[in-house]
């Protein structure tokens, strides 16, 4: 039998229903937090088992883990299941099994150890044994003697937890017998409990019951699991035996009569027939998922049983109230109403989040995208806000209609005035919507236009925001939140900090991604940071610090009638005191036992209840590592990053779930749309192990110091999924980076200091540490990341010294060696890094010695119930593919993570073109990494892999699908990087030949290419050595522009005035590029910069659109603002632009995108350079000149004769795009723009004219007008 729960195997392997069963895990790492030490509790029972020994007869899981690491872990799960002669497997695909077990039904299976011939076991079937009486204990036994209520409880296989929640409630348990004759006179109530095997065999217990039933005065009587299908069987009911059963820990039970529904643990393989119920019983709870029975009552006796396990030992605790039920049989079960149904709304306004920045990036891009599809779905008219113009949820198609507008107050009240929409949703669009319909509630403008807010009320947002109200709110349910004082001035500040005791955190009221936040050791370092915090917020918080607890978050989901559900538990690596944005984040938890992940999530919904959000919210709690003790650290009551993380990596659309609630329909009537068969009211089970891991680009400011902390650096997030931890962990740091090939010990030293105060490189610290022999109890007191985490790592770094052993003689490498390290999630490079060998040498071993990848599916359901998901990863934890390739695809390649210069236009850009292709017919892959983006939703394509985007997986992936072919030119500069591998290993590339591509990334293969068709570019040269380019700049003379080859985005690009500067620079490229020489280029001052977009098809252009920059050239392109169509530029300059545009195309003979930069001065022209691939402003022309470039794009590289556009002019509107900054997180950050990118996001808006456009557009990105006192420098 499988189970899916992924906590409480202690607990489970001790529960006798599962006796004489061989048990699969289906979550794959098992045991992480040991076995605790048997202990008494106060009424004599075992605290941590739920019986005096395991009852599993083998245990089947994917990985053991053998460095458990917990306060209360007093041995391993290897070591106890030892002890107690009980064997077990790991290794093998459990997914494979469940699937197994999911279509054939439970089956007979054995163990068989080496060596044994398989003929001499036979069989047992355990149905045909009497195994009730193998667990049921011999004689009477009491617990709580001298209680108030005398119950007795029927041993048919009893949990210890059922007698513990007897005694709580002040009841002495008398304990029986199965087969004990029952007197009523002997109790006031009778408990039947749970027990292995077919009810069918309990015949004398059947009789007994009947008994009790049939008495004059009716004793209350309770049953549990088997003890509610022995009294179905007792009235004379009949019981069947289930195909597979109900086994884990989040089966969803429809209350029949308030509608509520209720998430349980089962345990089952029989379930009662709810059709053969006599008259005077009706059913009292039904499974949401399949439809079957799972409790009963009787209409007025005190009778009733339950099918699940409300007692939870091992699962959640919604339901133990029926116990007190039992107990008190009078206490009436309709406390449970919701409110009333409202009204559904016809026109609804959604409020976007504007221009990415530090701490709100795409994520909420792909929350509003979601939620206008939900919307639609109930034909709702939309009406969408969002100066941000790269966005997908901006393009046509989407909204009914798009307001390029500032979302301030203001610009929003006119939006209200002229739409007249009546609801509002709020919670999609990060803080700026939130704070801006806040603002608009309190000026009373949602009331004075009857605009209703949708899903959570204002109310509740306030009290999540207000740190006063918010301690308030929760003393009053008992729960407790993190000593903090809240203060206004400096004299608070300083009397808070004396009370609670340093060290401190200090951070800013109604800020996002902690603003202006850090910790104070002293009180020197407070007055520092106080002053800082007080520049953006009118209120402080200083909180008591709790720096080294764990960070635990939970996704909690609402609807209107308080039934709630947690779709994702996370866990931080990193401990308290760095920012959940900063983190590497693990889901689902890995250290937490039972008790404790249970205990949070009965908070986490006691606390969404108590405020009344309706919709989905974020939970975090502080979890001291040596105890029970927890805090709520923050509630965040709106779509977050770390929904978009828990929807990637669960497959749970919370988003789309959270707007249709808003609109007041109930959570079980909501199918869960990836398997299409059971409820959204549901908790998903992973059988896999998902790592996030955040990208800084700090090294292009310079000045910023490195630390992190409190506040919020990161520009950009990857998600990597695997079998176990090692696996996800590795692929995540790849995708991090392209260049770095793992978990490598080579990038940076080992040194305390930067082990104790954390920089955005402290992994790969840690990476040196371990293989400098650091233990783990030295690098635990250091870092505070738990030691669980700290022993994967070390496998790592162990396998890795194996791996160097084999170095120049690869070719006596065991098969098992490289498979091991495959499943470490090591890369083919990292491995022929090791062995000094080349990736295509390690490729080509592995796949002789058939190392291959397999393709496990992302169902929410842990292969329980049958998914028609396209939601993919590649593993090598694993035996099987789970689905067939039947027809081909395109294969469209994403844009990986974002980074300063590769941000959420690209994602537009893929998007756009897998709708294309689906409108033309095609089959899409999409293969993208990036949990923020709506390219990785899961219905945007026909195949989603969620992957990295290397040359490895990219042909992996190819060699498995056999696509028609590969679009490269959609993703930004990642994809063309790999464009000539994947063409060496003869793959289909659709649109401009790689060669071509290479033409024009290749300065040297460029400037050969210009000078042939005569067109001038700026002087030049590639050096390598400091002579040579001191020669150079003298005879081309200063100022000079100094970058490596192949660059994105400006990265480690620099103006040089003098031979100092110069020097100065080439020893900072040098160590950029070991391998690629730097190029020096004479700078043109005082120019102007203009950028053109075009599509081309077999080298004849199709389409042109031109943009200007405002600024000279000198400032990096995506950092310039741009004005399209151009309104400076004279038709000479036009027609020449147009010429070098055609002459180009032709040369390269592209098919498809690509985008030209120019330098005008004095009437010349100089082409910079030439991408052949999307750019940053193709969405920004493509919406304001009215043709979809994208579109266009995707028709020519499929081959479809499109007509020619020529220059796009536009329909007589001018649109402005602004760049967004994010230095107000970056203390010390350089705010002089330079050749070097630092914009985080962009805005774009619309007007009659540049500078009406150019107003809106500022305004949007933060920027407020002057009222007096401006100063001119001339």
């Amino acid at each position: 039998v499988f189970q899916t729960g992924m906590v409480g195997y202690p607990e489970a392997l001790t529960d006798p229903s599962y006796k004489a069963q061989i048990l699969v895990l289906t979550y794959p790492l098992v045991g992480n937090y040991g076995v605790p030490r048997d202990e008494p509790d106060a009424f004599g029972l075992s605290r941590w088992f739920e019986s005096s020994k395991i009852h599993v007869a083998a245990l089947v899981v994917g990985e053991c883990s053998e460095t458990p690491s917990h306060w209360s872990a007093s041995h391993s799960l290897d070591h106890w299941l030892k002890e107690q002669n009980i064997p077990g497997l790991e290794g093998g695909d459990t997914r494979a099994l469940t699937k197994k077990i999911r279509e054939k039904g439970t089956l007979l299976g054995k163990l068989v150890p080496d060596g044994t011939p398989e003929g001499s076991l036979s069989f047992e079937d355990p149905n045909k044994k009497h195994l009730v009486q193998e667990v049921s204990l011999k004689a009477p036994c009491v617990f709580n003697p001298g209680g108030a209520l005398r119950v007795t409880a029927l041993d048919c296989g009893l949990k210890n937890n059922q007698i513990r929640c007897l005694c709580k409630r002040g009841a002495t348990v008398t304990v029986v017998p199965w087969d004990h004759p029952l007197d009523p006179a002997d109790f006031d109530g009778l408990f039947i409990s749970n027990g292995p095997g077919d009810p069918q065999l309990c015949q004398e217990t059947v009789s007994s019951l009947r008994q009790v039933l049939d008495a004059p005065q009716p004793k209350p009587v309770f049953g549990i699991c088997l003890g509610h299908q022995l009294l179905a069987l007792a009235l004379g009911a009949r019981t069947y035996k289930m195909k597979y059963g109900n086994r884990g820990h989040n089966q969803p039970c429809l209350h029949e009569d308030t509608q509520r529904c209720f998430i349980t643990a089962q345990n089952h393989g029989f379930a009662v027939e709810a059709g053969s119920l006599p008259p005077g019983w009706v059913p009292l709870f039904t499974n949401a998922n399949d439809g079957s029975n799972e409790g009963l009552v009787h209409q007025h006796k005190p009778f009733f049983s339950v099918q699940f396990h409300p007692e939870h030992c091992a699962g959640p605790t919604d339901l133990e109230g029926l116990f007190d039920v039992f107990v008190e049989v009078a206490r009436d079960l309709r406390d449970g109403h919701g409110n009333a149904r409202t009204a559904r709304p016809r026109k609804v306004l959604i409020l976007g989040s504007g221009g990415l920045s530090i701490g709100q990036a795409g994520e909420f891009d792909y929350s509003g995208s979601q939620a206008i599809k939900a919307l639609k779905e109930e034909n709702i008219q939309t009406v969408l806000i969002n100066p941000n113009i790269a966005t997908v949820q901006t393009s046509k198609g989407l909204a009914d209609k798009v307001y390029f507008l500032p979302i301030t107050p203001e610009y929003v009240t006119q939006v209200i005035r002229n739409e007249r929409p009546d609801g509002v949703l709020l919670t999609f669009g990060g803080q700026t919507a939130l704070n801006c319909g806040v603002e608009l509630t309190k000026a009373g403008v949602l009331e004075r236009y009857h605009v209703r807010v949708l899903g959570t009320p204002v109310a509740s947002i306030e009290m999540t925001e207000d740190r006063k109200v918010f301690v308030e709110k929760m003393e009053e349910i008992g729960e407790h939140v993190a000593p903090s004082e809240a203060a206004a001035s400096l004299e608070q500040v300083w009397g808070a900090a004396e009370r609670l005791g340093y060290p401190v955190l200090v951070r800013s009221a109604y800020a996002l991604g902690g603003l202006g936040s850090g910790f104070a050791n002293s009180r020197e370092e407070l007055v520092a940071l106080v002053s800082q915090a007080f520049t953006h917020t009118s209120q402080v918080l200083v909180d008591k610090s709790l720096k080294g607890w764990k960070e635990i978050e939970y996704e909690v989901v609402r609807d209107a009638y308080n039934n709630c559900v947690t779709v994702c538990n996370m866990e931080n690596l990193d401990p308290l005191g760095i920012h959940t944005g900063e983190s590497i984040v693990v889901a689902p938890s890995q250290t937490l036992n039972d008790t404790e992940y249970f205990m949070l999530r009965r908070t986490a919904i006691k606390v969404v209840q108590h405020l009344g959000i309706v919709g989905e919210c974020n939970i975090q709690f502080a979890l001291n590592p040596e105890s029970e003790q927890y805090y709520i650290i923050e509630v965040n009551a709106r779509l977050s990053r770390s929904s978009a993380l828990a929807s990637k990596a669960t497959g749970y659309p919370l988003a789309y779930v959270a707007a249709k609630l808003a609109l007041g329909i109930p959570l079980p009537l909501l199918r869960n749309s990836v398997t299409n068969s059971t409820t959204a009211s549901f908790e998903p089970s992973l059988d896999y192990c998902v790592v996030k891991i955040p990208r800084w680009d700090l090294s292009k400011f310079l000045r910023v110091s490195t630390k992190i902390g409190s506040s919020m650096k990161s520009v950009g997030e990857v998600m990597a999924i695997g079998r176990n931890f090692e696996e996800a962990f590795q692929k995540a740091l790849r995708m991090v980076d392209e260049n770095c090939v793992g978990f490598d010990h080579t990038v940076k030293p080992a040194s305390d200091m930067e082990l104790e105060t954390p920089t955005d490189k402290r992994i790969f610290v840690l990476a040196a540490a371990l293989r400098a022999g650091y233990s783990i109890e030295r690098l635990y007191e250091l870092t505070k990341i738990d030691r669980w985490f700290l022993h994967k790592m070390k496998n790592i770094t162990d396998h890795a010294v194996l791996l160097e052993s084999y170095r120049g003689e690869q070719g006596t490498m065991p098969p098992a060696v490289l498979k091991r390290a495959k499943q470490l999630g090591f890369s083919d490079k990292q491995v022929a890094l090791a062995v000094l060998s080349t990736e295509l040498a390690v490729r080509k071993m592995r796949r002789d010695l058939k190392i291959l990848p397999v393709v496990k599916q992302i169902d929410t359901v842990a292969a329980e119930w049958p998914a028609q998901t396209n939601y993919l990863y590649l593993t090598y934890n694993g035996s099987e593919h789970d689905l067939a390739f039947r027809e081909p695809h395109v294969m469209v390649i994403g844009s990986g993570v974002y980074r300063i210069g590769s941000s959420v236009e690209f994602d537009w850009c893929a998007v756009g073109c897998i709708q294309e292709l689906r409108k033309m017919g095609f089959k899409t892959i999409m293969v993208n990494y990036n949990p923020e983006t709506v390219s990785t939703d899961y219905d945007m394509c026909d195949r989603l892999y969620f992957d990295e985007i290397s040359f490895e997986v990219v042909m992996d992936i190819y060699e498995l699908e056999n696509p028609e072919g590969v679009i490269l030119s959609m993703g930004g500069q990642l994809p063309n990087n790999i464009a000539m591998a994947l063409h060496r290993q003869q793959c289909r590339i659709l649109g401009t030949s790689p060669e071509a591509i290479d033409s024009a990334e290749n300065r040297f293969k460029f400037s050969r290419l210009l000078d042939s068709i005569g067109i001038s570019q700026p002087l030049w040269k590639e050096l390598s050595n400091m002579e040579s380019a001191k020669h150079f700049c003298c005879k081309v003379g200063y100022p000079c522009v100094v970058r490596p080859s192949y660059v994105l985005s400006g990265a480690a690009m620099n103006v040089a005035y003098s031979d100092s500067d110069l020097e100065k620079f080439l020893s900072n490229a040098v160590a950029v590029s070991k391998e690629q020489p730097v190029v020096i280029s004479k700078f043109i001052q005082e120019a102007k910069e203009i950028d053109v977009d075009a599509v081309a098809c077999d080298g004849v252009v199709v389409a042109i659109a031109i943009s200007e920059h405002v600024e000279n050239a000198g400032v990096h392109s995506g950092d310039a603002t741009l004005v399209t169509p151009p309104q400076d530029i004279t038709p000479k300059t036009l027609e020449r632009i147009k010429a070098i545009v055609h002459a180009i195309g032709q040369e390269l003979q592209v098919t498809g995108p690509f985008n030209l930069q120019l330098i005008a001065k004095d009437d010349q022209l100089k082409v910079i350079e030439c991408n052949v691939r999307v750019s940053r402003s193709f969405p920004f022309v493509s919406k304001t000149l009215g043709v979809d470039l994208v579109a266009l794009a995707s028709q020519v590289i499929m081959g479809e004769d499109v007509e020619p556009v020529g220059l796009m002019t536009g329909t007589g509107i001018v649109g402005v795009k602004v760049p967004q900054f994010s230095f107000s997180r970056l203390a010390g950050a350089d705010v002089v723009l330079g050749v070097e990118m630092t914009s985080t996001g962009e805005v774009a808006c619309f007007g009659e004219n540049r500078c009406e456009a150019y107003l809106k557009a500022m305004l949007s990105t933060g920027f407020k007008l002057p009222k007096k006192n401006i100063l001119l420098t001339i």
